[in-house]
């Protein structure tokens, strides 16, 4: 799957965003819920924590549709975290 090296680069990536409640979010769901993903849906995961908050937000907020369909899933999964 993803070796631990990877994924503290993946980590860092998803808590350390210009915007607050997208450290928490992606943070949050690296933490509980990447490890029950599909591999497709984990490749999904890094491409969208990849992108800039600003490109990133409106997808999650549901001002712009996902056109990749895996992306879509998993932008589904994060708009159901409960971030603490």
């Amino acid at each position: 799957m993803i070796s631990s090296a990877e994924l503290n680069r993946l980590r860092w990536r998803c808590t350390r965003r210009a915007m607050l409640e997208m450290d928490l979010l992606l943070g949050g769901f690296l933490e509980r819920q990447f490890h029950d993903l599909t591999p497709a849906q984990a490749v999904a995961f890094i491409q969208l924590a990849d992108m800039e908050d600003l490109e990133l937000w409106p997808l999650i907020t549901g001002k712009r549709e996902c056109e990749n369909s895996l992306q879509a899933e998993v932008v589904n999964m994060l708009r159901d975290v409960r971030v603490k």
